[in-house]
């Protein structure tokens, strides 16, 4: 168990103690007095250092947690149908019904579907490249929030794991954290499922995806990933940042499902329309 330094700069604990994915810092559940101590320093500390939103920095004009104001909320652009039902691809057409896109047709998904907490434009990317690139990493409660909300309302959503897509070790040296290990985490201890950070291991470096197409990000991607133990008839939500191509995420899914996964569901902040400038993304 880690320890904690509980001053004022103890409020700020990172987000590798915040979202621990189901562990309790402190154990125990009846409320003590250190407890009570923190809460009073708490709101001192809300009192004296307002919080602001972590997009815009505007200040909340009540007490609460590190969030997005309801105005950077509401520029969230919603991922609303008509969309593919197996990877969420976007259509362009406001009206129309919902069918496969012509990538899933051509070659089937190892998973079942994907969740999306909004389209990758706007606030959301902005949002989405501070998290990832600009060592932003107390967002992943927020945007982990996002996420979760729309999980909850998914009638037939019932992993029984969730598993981060992984990062090689010399982009991990890179960036210091792995962004989607952060937001599984947060998503275990929101939903109370537990999350294997080490099942699925990307055993050798890919070039950067910036400026190649889709059959080429399939290509970088292939034969990247493998599975320490077997998933056997385990239901797994998968869970990265954003969906672009979807070539990391279909990767990551087949090799869970050869090794024994009974239902793969997909979990990503952002999903790119087709077409959509691809940075370092996905």
């Amino acid at each position: 168990m880690k320890k904690v330094f509980l001053g004022f700069s103890g409020l700020r604990a990172s987000s590798e103690l915040r979202c621990t994915g189901g562990e309790h810092l402190f154990g125990g559940g009846k409320v003590s007095f250190f407890h009570i101590l923190q809460s009073e320093a708490l709101g001192l500390f809300n009192l004296f250092f307002p919080s602001s939103c972590l997009l815009c920095g505007t200040v909340h004009k009540k007490s609460t947690p590190k969030s997005f104001c309801t105005r950077c909320l509401d520029k969230i652009p919603p991922l609303l149908p008509p969309f593919c039902p197996r990877c969420a691809l976007p259509y362009p057409a406001e009206e129309g019904s919902i069918h496969l896109c012509g990538e899933c047709i051509r070659e089937e998904p190892a998973f079942v579907s994907v969740y999306a907490a909004g389209i990758y434009e706007d606030v959301l990317r902005r949002a989405v490249h501070r998290f990832k690139f600009q060592g932003r990493s107390e967002l992943d409660r927020p945007l982990a929030r996002l996420l979760a909300d729309k999980l909850l309302q998914a009638e037939d959503f019932s992993p029984e794991l969730i598993v981060p897509v992984p990062l090689h070790p010399s982009r991990l040296r890179e960036r210091t954290y792995n962004q989607a290990l952060l937001l599984a985490r947060c998503l275990g201890q929101m939903l109370e499922i537990p999350v294997v950070p080490r099942l699925l291991m990307r055993t050798r470096p890919t070039p950067s995806q910036q400026g190649l197409r889709a059959g080429e990000r399939r290509l970088n991607q292939k034969g990247a990933f493998s599975l320490r133990g077997s998933m056997t008839g385990r239901r797994i939500l998968l869970v990265d940042d954003v969906l672009t191509t979807g070539a990391t995420i279909r990767e990551c899914a087949r090799v869970l499902q050869h090794g024994g996964a009974l239902e793969i569901r997909v979990s990503v902040l952002a999903r790119a329309r087709r077409g959509a400038s691809f940075s370092e993304s996905d």
